[in-house]
């Protein structure tokens, strides 16, 4: 959607517990262009790439990564996939009575110190180059964990969470036959808490709500690396591996050159005033993070070659 085109104010539709973002967002961005206006209807992640298709938002605002259903319904309209800046990273924890960023949890018992990517995608999907691991002493466990499987749990591979989590860290690849399905996080939590061979995959979560018999499992990006769990330090240091973004996405066609409007936008969520409102949502019940330098300086050029 170019602003040329439109009449105002610009509408923005997406995720609704970026509104605490969004909205100081947008009373900046008018401080220096008084003649702008928006219209914020803000509803949910799942909202947001279908009004981009659909020419009913001017960006839109996201927690979590689209799902795969929702680019390939963007790509069916437009021939072509949205394009994605990230301004910030979304959550942390554990904290009391707040939603931990997607992790890998396992009894609270299991001694396991931590899994590198390589080895959680060797765990949780078939046909891995390295070979699958099915068994607790692939990963060095002894005791009674020594000749036992592991007992994969997880949401249901229905296009959303899960499926998204496999094209991201997976490889596109299928979880093992041992996967199961279950309906929601509490099912999940459950299921880990009362098996102390199993192994769960959740998006955002505040395991607390159902069960204490639960801990995040740490995660290296890398084999001699050490293991982070999503704790402040490690997510505002871009530390940890299954962290998510606070993003923008936007229709830009192939070849195009980005909206000036859409670009100064943009610009400034990733100014040093932008990234300080995220700032001061850290310790919100969102729990929203600011960028680490490095990956601050990667957005801002991405965006400078658009």
């Amino acid at each position: 959607m170019n602003s040329n085109t439109l009449n105002l104010p610009l509408p923005v539709v997406g995720n609704d517990g970026m509104a605490s973002l969004v909205l100081p967002w947008c009373a900046l961005f008018c401080e220096a262009n008084p003649a702008i206006s928006f219209d914020c209807t803000l509803e949910g992640s799942s909202t947001a790439i279908m009004a981009l298709a659909a020419d009913a938002s001017w960006l839109a605002p996201m927690s979590r990564a689209p799902w795969p259903h929702e680019l390939a319904a963007f790509e069916r309209v437009k021939g072509y996939r949205p394009t994605e800046i990230h301004v910030g990273y979304t959550g942390h924890g554990p904290r009391p009575e707040a939603k931990s960023p997607p992790a890998i949890y396992v009894h609270r018992d299991n001694p396991l110190p931590g899994l590198t990517m390589a080895q959680l995608a060797s765990v949780f999907s078939s046909g891995h180059s390295s070979g699958d691991i099915t068994d607790w002493q692939q990963l060095g466990l002894e005791g009674k964990w020594h000749n036992r499987r592991i007992h994969l749990y997880g949401l249901r591979d229905n296009g959303k969470y899960a499926t998204a989590f496999r094209h991201a860290h997976l490889a596109g690849r299928h979880y093992p036959a041992h996967y199961e399905g279950l309906a929601d996080r509490r099912a999940v939590i459950e299921a880990v808490a009362q098996d102390p061979f199993g192994a769960g995959c959740l998006g955002w979560c505040n395991a607390a709500l159902f069960s204490d018999d639960v801990r995040i499992l740490p995660l290296a990006s890398e084999a001699n690396t050490a293991f982070y769990s999503p704790d402040l330090v490690n997510v505002a240091q871009g530390n940890y591996p299954l962290s998510s973004y606070v993003s923008f996405c936007f229709d830009l066609p192939p070849g195009a050159t980005l909206d000036p409007l859409v670009k100064a936008w943009l610009e400034m969520t990733l100014s040093d005033a932008g990234q300080a409102i995220v700032a001061a949502q850290t310790h919100s019940p969102e729990g929203y993070v600011p960028l680490e330098p490095s990956m601050l300086a990667h957005q801002r050029q991405r965006l400078a070659s658009l």
